[in-house]
């Protein structure tokens, strides 16, 4: 089995197993906080928030990056010496964590109505749901930061970012660049657009 092969089945075998939720935050989870704030939420340019992220789209993206799937560096020295059960581990008591907190002002109600429309033409409700909570390996998106929405949405459409799939390079194809950064915008104030 090519190496792309053996690593896709053990990504199906970990997906597949149980994924615990843990209260406390475990020693392994430390290190990760360090970057992306103490109680998940980010205050570090570029750097995403993790708190309330679904545990099965941490698991596969921590796997990318352990395997080499997926480079972004600290992360993949990161993830290197990170077991199976590690990797499970880490994916819940993240999920365990509370969800990002909405910037403090209210966002501008114009570039949230256009953002809105734009939510709707290109359907990112249906796969990230009405609320943006993600599902399963779909992430949490809803008030992340707006700095890292805009990277990762610009990496997506220009291929630079490789997902476990194509389907965010697929529906980003028609959105234009400043699209984008009104995409970002309306999710980072997510809180303030409904």
């Amino acid at each position: 089995m090519s190496r792309a092969g053996t690593a896709c089945a053990t990504l199906v075998a970990l997906v597949a197993g149980t994924l615990p939720v843990f209260a406390a935050v475990q020693p392994k989870l430390e290190p990760c906080l360090a970057c992306h704030g103490a109680q998940g939420q980010s205050e570090t340019a570029n750097v995403p928030s993790l708190g309330a992220q679904n545990p099965a789209y941490v698991l596969i993206q921590l796997f990318m990056f352990r395997e080499g799937l997926r480079i972004a560096e600290p992360m993949n020295d990161m993830a290197k010496g990170l077991s199976d059960d590690d990797l499970r581990s880490i994916s819940g008591d993240i999920a365990a964590l509370p969800p990002p907190k909405p910037p403090a002002d209210d966002g501008d109600p114009s570039r949230l109505d256009r953002a809105r429309a734009l939510v709707e033409q290109n359907h990112c409700n249906i796969c990230h749901r009405l609320d943006f909570s993600g599902q399963e390996n779909v992430p949490r998106v809803a008030d992340q930061r707006e700095d890292y929405l805009l990277k990762a949405l610009r990496e997506y459409k220009s291929g630079a970012r490789h997902g476990y799939d194509a389907t965010m390079a697929e529906a980003l194809q028609p959105v234009g660049d400043a699209q984008i950064v009104e995409l970002a915008y309306y999710l980072a104030h997510l809180a303030a657009a409904r």
